[in-house]
């Protein structure tokens, strides 16, 4: 090998191996890391019968303008880092020899949060027949639907690459959950040379299961093309039998039925693991938003992999998958509008045949943002792109994220200086406040609801970022109007959803942002007067800091109080504020929560006063410390789901009982911990597949003899792994930090880490030891086993 080479296992992100530095990096915008440019190479053997048939290369994302040689010459190229691409590669071949494809890819100035880089989603080589189903040529729909019959039609894109007219049977089956075949149909096809059909077939499904949220139940259809009863060409895909419309009568409804959508935009990096898209990644992020009370995702700002959205389908989570981040006006030196005028159609077709399949898939937005959405000109560009969808898939709404601030930004001035007037500013986190504020004016005025009326007037659903100012005042001037709001700030979650439960025709609200990101850094800290006053945090601050869930999956105290809005939990929440000796507070704010933690550990002196709040839908919450009621308040007297008091610190246990009508609803506690004395260790599997795109995650908590964490000693661990697997990632949520996710060592942060923890092929017995400093090693093991079914849900601890 090379120097300055290494052996790597696609999906790779290689802009993390490039490092952060606060200079000569990508700025805050990045989270510091430094652009690059990479090749990855690729020797594969290519038999002699591959003469006869059709070699495609199948890149599912490589991030950023892919060239892609083979055996030295140029066979394709790809401008977007998100779309999904092919190369043919029989014209580069040589047969009975070893064959070398080469992918360059770049970085440099072109994103807006941390792109990565690389080819960070998988790569698949297709082998098919002369006659042969085209890549991403199999498309379901299910055109009718009630509860004793489905109507499935599947629609087959077949080649005929060879020289002699061909006539094939196309055997049609479709399979439920069970793998039982639930129908079938024969149909016949005849291709002359060169010619492309798509065929149709149509089949019915008696007494169907329908795909939802709560239930997201899967069918599979498999298509196989026999030529002269000899077995050919095969390919099957995943559907849910499910039904979509929007009015603004009833809102979005699910096969008949209204949905509100309890929603969050994610970005598409995985946080240790940077953006490299390993599927179980996928499925654990799904998984954990799911549980903390989402039940849609927005893609930010680019379209969502397909790995994410197997496990959207699967789990039963609803996607809003979004294509562009901006069109021909620039937000970055190196952006994509530098790209966007050749590749958007084709940008476009790529994200529609990628998610045409999904149930999960509802809507699809056409951009975020766009600075020149409220010209003539976007609008008619904006126009172009619905339609580009709509000719590709007339079954699903199309939206846009408008922003006022981009809409009418030469107004801002003047509201600026309107809204601003008298209001005094401590900090960053005032004027953040008033930014809301100012928000809030220019959405609503005029100005905004004319330039509105032209890109509006192209959409099905009306995405508006921080636009709720607008969602009932419109509704009179456009009854026909269907909105969404599709960026929002997570501080105003009760009085949106108050909106959206309150208005049919606004459909839901996606908060900004579900999962913390790298990049945008410092986006939602806390900044107290000794901090530096700039909206972007300095090195090494390393992500955005505004997720309801951090970048290792761990739910911050907003996601317990949008639980409690939405009216999903019952228990009452109890956070505590960091106490300060100045009193400096840091009320909620835009993009920022209260500075306070779900911990009754602090170093402070006995009987120091505390602030406390509890969430909870109830009436009165009483507070009790080592069993004595220290104080009984309201809730929502000036904090909708809020109660809040002054309570002494005492170590010991601060219990917080909710009232309803005088009846309890529920109490939840906090329990001091003591210094901590082993590391705990909980996988979320016990057991691997052979299979190097398989993970097992393992969270470490520095905890007391009692099991308590201990947030306030914090200290290095360091993670071993003996047997047939890798350290694929391994850190923390810290926000800001100097750990690589590459290293073997992080600094514990509020008592916790996680570790990816990847299989290698072989079978055998993983052990993974954490070590820390004046405590045992905590040892664990994961099994990987060949060939038999692994229950992902397992759980193992140590």
């Amino acid at each position: 090998m090379d120097a300055g080479t290494e052996t790597v296992t696609l999906p790779h992100d290689a802009m993390l191996r490039a490092g952060r530095s606060a200079d000569h990096s990508g700025g805050p915008q990045t989270g510091y890391f430094r652009d690059g440019k990479w090749t990855y190479e690729k020797q594969f053997e290519v038999p002699q019968a591959w003469r006869t048939r059709r070699v495609t290369f199948e890149f599912q994302g490589v991030y950023r303008d892919a060239m892609v040689y083979i055996n030295g010459a140029f066979a394709g190229q790809w401008a977007n880092g998100y779309s999904t691409f092919y190369i043919s590669a029989d014209a580069y071949l040589t047969y009975g020899q070893t064959n070398t494809i080469r992918v360059d890819a770049q970085a440099h100035e072109d994103s807006r949060w941390y792109s990565g880089g690389g080819i960070h989603r998988p790569v698949h080589l297709l082998v098919g027949d002369l006659v042969h189903i085209a890549p991403a040529g199999l498309k379901v729909t299910t055109t009718d639907i009630d509860s004793d019959l489905a109507t499935v039609v599947v629609a087959t894109e077949i080649v005929n690459e060879g020289i002699a007219v061909r006539t094939v049977q196309i055997n049609l089956h479709i399979h439920d959950a069970a793998g039982e075949v639930v129908a079938a149909d024969e149909s016949r096809a005849t291709l002359l040379p060169g010619e492309r059909i798509t065929a149709r077939q149509r089949a019915y499904i008696h007494n169907p299961s329908l795909w939802s949220v709560d239930s997201p139940t899967l069918y599979t259809a498999s298509v196989h093309l026999n030529k002269d009863a000899d077995p050919g060409d095969e390919a099957s895909t995943a559907f849910g039998i499910r039904s979509v419309t929007v009015d603004p009568i009833r809102g979005l409804r699910v096969n008949g039925e209204t949905v509100k959508l309890r929603g969050a935009a994610v970005h598409h990096d995985h946080g240790i693991l940077g953006a490299a898209d390993f599927a179980d990644a996928s499925e654990r992020r799904v998984r954990l938003l799911k549980a903390a009370g989402f039940n849609a995702l927005r893609s930010a700002h680019n379209p969502m992999s397909r790995a994410m959205l197997d496990a959207c389908d699967r789990l039963g989570m609803l996607v809003m998958d979004e294509a562009f981040d901006v069109w021909t006006v620039a937000k970055s030196a190196d952006d994509y509008s530098r790209r966007f005028p050749e590749w958007w159609e084709r940008d476009i077709d790529a994200m529609v045949a990628k998610d045409f399949n999904h149930p999960s898939v509802i809507m699809y937005s056409i951009g975020n943002e766009i600075i020149e959405a409220g010209t003539s000109h976007g609008a008619r560009w904006g126009r172009r792109l619905a339609d580009r969808v709509r000719a590709q898939d007339p079954t699903r709404p199309v939206t846009h994220a408008l922003q006022g601030m981009y809409i009418a930004r030469d107004k801002i001035p003047a509201l600026k200086a309107q809204t601003q007037q008298h209001q005094e500013i401590r900090g960053l986190n005032d004027y953040l406040g008033q930014l809301t504020n100012l928000i809030d004016a220019l959405m609503a005025s005029d100005v905004v609801g004319e330039r509105l009326i032209e890109p509006a007037s192209v959409l099905d659903v009306v995405g508006l970022n921080y636009g709720e100012s607008r969602y009932v005042q419109d509704h009179a001037a456009f009854p026909n109007r269907v909105v969404v709001g599709s960026e929002t700030f997570p501080t105003k979650i009760d009085q949106l959803w108050k909106l959206v439960t309150e208005n049919a025709h606004v459909i839901g609200d996606f908060t900004w942002t579900g999962w913390d990101f790298l990049g945008e850094v410092g986006t939602g800290r806390h900044i107290y007067p000794e901090d530096e006053q700039v909206h972007r945090a300095p090195y090494p601050w390393l992500t955005a800091e505004c997720g309801d869930l951090d970048i290792t999956g761990h739910r911050k105290p907003i996601s317990y109080y949008r639980e409690v809005v939405y009216g999903l939990r019952r228990d009452p929440y109890v956070a505590v504020r960091r106490p300060r000796e100045d009193g400096y507070i840091i009320r909620p704010k835009a993009w920022t929560w209260s500075d306070v933690v779900p911990s009754w550990t602090f170093d402070i002196a006995a009987g120091s006063p505390l602030h406390v709040e509890a969430y909870c839908a109830a009436d009165e919450a009483e507070f009790r410390l080592n069993g004595t009621t220290v104080a009984t308040v309201p809730i929502g007297a000036e904090r909708s789901f809020v109660a809040e008091a002054e309570v002494p610190y005492e170590p010991g246990t601060l219990e917080v009982v909710a009232y309803r009508g005088g009846e309890e609803v529920g109490r939840s506690a906090l329990h001091t911990a003591g210094e901590p004395t082993r590391l705990q260790l909980d996988a979320d599997r016990t057991e691997l597949r052979p299979d190097p795109q398989q993970l097992a995650y393992v969270d470490i908590s520095l905890v007391d003899e009692h099991g308590v964490p201990n947030p306030n000693r914090d200290r290095s661990i360091t993670i071993e792994v003996d047997g047939p697997a890798v350290l694929q990632g391994f850190g923390t949520g810290a926000p800001a930090t100097e750990d690589s996710f590459l290293g073997r060592t992080a600094t514990a942060y509020k008592g916790r880490a996680l570790a990816a923890i990847r299989a290698t092929g072989a079978a055998g017995q993983v052990t993974v030891t954490a070590r820390a400093e004046g405590i045992p090693d905590a040892v664990l093991q994961i099994g990987v086993v060949q060939d038999r079914a692994v229950d992902d849900l397992d759980t193992a601890s140590r």
